[in-house]
């Protein structure tokens, strides 16, 4: 409940701090809460071209981008929106979400993922429910360092509650990660909440350790760092080179690297952390300095400056921000896979900051003038338990998610051996002066039951994800795959599709679905509903390619997502 003060500010101010509250305006934690998105987003979009460019080496000075204004405007990076669909759960079911429905929302994600978070939310998928998706049983990337890039949402929504980032990696960096895994996620988030209240970068970082496990690998990383920023804090080339000795060659410090331990590619959260930190330290409060040092360290070297420069434009405020990061900002677009704007992100960041506020014991006040403010009290935080991937405690409790969860879950943990691996195809098809939007209208001969087909020998190819750019090679042109389905009764199905760029879908002669986009491939990506009659049905399909990846694949399931194991397929 809103509490109309009457006391000047300044005077509230000291009596409230005498007691252990902080306080910060709404409209201050708003600018600051939007800065911190447009550091991501600056972060992201200036390191992105080198990003796994440069392992165990440092990107030379030559070698970093130029910054452009207009690369602020990142509504297309999985870096930033990933996140989103965090905010998005706790939106509809707020702090209290159970933890196996913020999975069920992940595992209905469409974007395409890698590492933890595509093992983890395959595990979803497959009915592996949360945290075990994350488990390193499960999860061969449970080390690797996808929530700590998409943390910063989790500090944006808790001003000065660290306690608050701790708990929601509780739930959302459990559907794909574990022990350091996890504990990178809180880290970065408890440096977000800090920064609401201090802008002193190394108090910063030694508050985001308060957020984790002082005994854990990752605590012990971030602490080198600061030891070694101690020892030469002008030279953050030789830091690196203790960093690279000690996280990076050393194979006992890379106990669960999923590369394995001699890779010179490193995507574990304990070493690109450190990156992080390294931008924060060594940038001294510099814009500039803390995203090209953090990007120099190579490795994940669009996400860590993303990170930093998110926690530093905190600090900042929007209003504060140099005019070169904010100057070519377009707020309009949604960002991907989302139904969110720049304004409506900020506006939902605002609601959730307010819940977390009054759940974590604080309030929200109102002055004599009507202004509101964010009064928070000063509370130690309590990490998560200490555990480590390389000797992960035992899997025990409810493992898999009920038949009414799986309901749920509109997508499916394909086995390549559920995918449809039967196929002639015809084609390539162009036509001068026409692109691959255009090409999607053009009835080439296959349409018209005519053209020339040869077969796709089984076992030359993924049927997961069928590699047309590999077999065709060619740009702006339409191929067509057909197949035939032996059905031993009448019946319904759903047939899921992915493909690279748009498809049509042609059952017995009629056309069944059509979408003409420009995308990558995400198998089950389109679920289209068809009749199947008893014995043989044919499936053709047209997929257009614009440039770069082009791919298809085919699944039949049942409306559950069970693959329909009694049909056959001939040519």
């Amino acid at each position: 409940m809103k509490l109309k003060l009457f006391l000047a500010g300044a005077l509230l101010y000291l009596s409230c701090g005498s007691g252990g509250m902080q306080r910060i305006s709404v409209d201050e934690y708003i600018d600051k809460m939007k800065a911190g998105w447009i550091g991501q987003m600056v972060g992201v979009g200036w390191g992105g071209p080198t990003e796994f460019q440069w392992q165990g080496e440092i990107i030379p000075a030559d070698r970093v981008p130029r910054w452009s204004p207009e690369m602020v405007n990142q509504y297309g990076q999985d870096d930033i929106y990933v996140e989103m669909t965090f905010l998005r759960t706790l939106e509809l079911y707020g702090f209290d979400v159970d933890i196996r429905q913020a999975g069920i929302d992940f595992a209905n994600s469409r974007y395409m993922l890698w590492h933890a978070n595509k093992a983890g939310r395959d595990n979803l998928r497959s009915g592996i429910a949360p945290p075990f998706s994350g488990h390193p049983q499960f999860n061969a990337h449970a080390d690797d360092i996808d929530y700590q890039i998409e943390a910063d949402y989790s500090g944006l929504i808790a001003p000065g509650l660290p306690q608050a980032a701790v708990d929601l990696g509780e739930i959302f960096g459990r559907l794909m990660n574990y022990g350091d895994g996890l504990y990178g996620g809180q880290f970065v988030a408890g440096m977000y909440a800090a920064a609401f209240f201090e802008s002193d970068p190394e108090k910063i970082v030694r508050a985001g350790l308060q957020c984790i496990p002082s005994r854990s690998l990752y605590y012990q990383t971030i602490t080198d760092v600061l030891t070694w920023y101690k020892e030469n804090p002008n030279d953050w080339k030789h830091t690196w080179s203790l960093i690279e000795a000690k996280y990076q060659d050393n194979p006992d410090n890379r106990r669960f690297s999923c590369s394995g331990p001699a890779d010179k590619f490193n995507i574990d959260a304990k070493i690109n952390g450190a990156y992080i930190v390294m931008g924060l330290l060594y940038g001294k409060g510099d814009p500039d300095s803390t995203i090209v040092i953090s990007m120099r360290c190579g490795q994940d070297s669009d996400c860590n400056p993303s990170n930093a420069a998110g926690v530093l434009f905190t600090t900042l405020g929007f209003s504060r921000l140099p005019i070169r990061y904010i100057s070519a900002l377009d707020t309009m677009p949604k960002f991907s896979f989302t139904d969110y704007s720049f304004g409506s992100l900020m506006r939902v960041c605002e609601q959730l900051a307010r819940q977390a506020v009054v759940r974590y014991g604080g309030k929200i006040e109102q002055d004599s003038d009507g202004k509101e403010w964010f009064v928070i009290p000063k509370k130690p935080v309590k990490p998560s338990p200490l555990e480590q991937c390389w000797s992960p405690a035992p899997v025990s409790g409810e493992v898999k998610f009920t038949a009414e969860e799986m309901a749920k879950i509109h997508f499916r943990a394909r086995r390549e051996t559920d995918f449809i691996r039967v196929w002639q195809v015809s084609g390539p098809f162009t036509k001068s002066g026409m692109d691959a939007t255009a090409l999607f209208d053009v009835a080439f001969a296959p349409e018209t039951g005519a053209g020339s087909w040869k077969t796709l020998p089984e076992g030359t190819f993924n049927p997961a994800e069928i590699d047309l750019a590999k077999l065709f090679g060619t740009t702006h042109c339409a191929v067509y795959l057909r197949t035939f389905i032996i059905s031993p009764d009448e019946r319904d199905a759903v047939l899921e599709l992915g493909s690279d760029d748009g498809i049509k879908v042609w059952l017995n002669g009629q056309l069944v679905h059509a979408v003409n986009v420009q995308r990558g491939h995400t198998a089950g990506e389109d679920k289209i509903p068809v009749h199947l009659k008893k014995g043989k049905n044919q499936v053709l399909l047209k997929v257009t390619q614009g440039v770069g990846g082009w791919a298809v694949s085919a699944v039949l399931a049942d409306s559950n997502g069970n693959v329909m194991s009694d049909l056959a397929f001939q040519l």
